[in-house]
């Protein structure tokens, strides 16, 4: 897959909103409501969260551009943590919130979640960060692997609602160079 990754811009904000409707709902506990999915979404992913994203100096939204097409997107939050459960738990800062990191499912397998990963972690590493963290649902085995490979560790756990469920997720975090 021919692809780009480069910072969203406004005309990316729609685009964006589809991906995610795509995308989160594959993160999701199997037991997640199709309401308490749709709720976050509306409550979290749509196009005017999306612009506030895009407005906010501490927040770097980066896409795969393939072709004109959005094929994934992350979204990195510089600032210190606020939940108590992940601040107690990090080590390296200061750190960086991966709060999002999404591909599209048609381009699983193809090298472009890696590619996301990197620039990623470059773009953190360019905004002073000496760690990165993330919050994944402890059941979603397959991410976990890929924040493994990418050189996260479980360093702590933390509650996650969605919609009108608590989910639980493990804080996973990583040195960047320094």
């Amino acid at each position: 897959m021919t692809h780009t990754i480069r910072q969203a811009t406004a005309d990316d904000v729609g685009r964006l909103a589809e991906l995610a409707a795509v995308t989160f709902p594959l993160a999701c506990p199997p037991a997640s409501s199709p309401e308490d999915i749709a709720a976050h979404l509306a409550g979290t992913l749509s196009e005017r969260h999306f612009r506030a994203y895009l407005a906010d100096p501490a927040v770097t939204v980066l896409v795969i551009d393939s072709g004109g097409g959005l094929r994934g997107y992350s979204l990195l939050v510089n600032r210190p943590a606020l939940d108590p459960d992940v601040a107690s738990a990090l080590t390296a800062l200061p750190s960086a919130e991966l709060s999002k990191c999404y591909v599209h499912p048609d381009h699983h397998g193809l090298g472009a979640a890696a590619d996301l990963m990197h620039a990623s972690i470059e773009s953190a590493a360019a905004a002073g960060a000496r760690g990165m963290w993330l919050g994944v649902n402890s059941e979603n085995t397959r991410a976990i692997r890929f924040y493994e490979k990418s050189g996260f560790r479980k360093v702590g756990t933390k509650s996650f609602r969605l919609g009108s469920a608590v989910e639980h997720d493990f804080v996973m975090e990583r040195p960047l160079r320094g």
